[in-house]
């Protein structure tokens, strides 16, 4: 449990400006998440298309702001 969230912030913050990532460590490091996901029985979802409907709602909106944004 991360009880100083602030101090995680910063650490990133730092990282991210700081380090670069390869091509090849970042595949590695989404390989390592996703078994990590495997491992405590999130991955891979029971039901794919679970709350699909929300995520296509989500898109047309983006979407139609998007074409608006654009086009004026």
């Amino acid at each position: 449990m991360i009880k100083n969230y602030r101090a995680l912030e910063q650490f990133e913050r730092d990282f991210v400006r700081n380090h670069t990532l390869s091509h090849t460590q970042a595949m590695k490091l989404v390989a390592g998440m996703w078994r990590e996901g495997v491992t405590l029985g999130v991955l891979p979802p029971r039901d794919p298309l679970e709350g699909i409907e929300v995520d296509i709602r989500i898109s047309k909106v983006l979407n139609a702001c998007l074409k608006n944004f654009f086009h004026k």
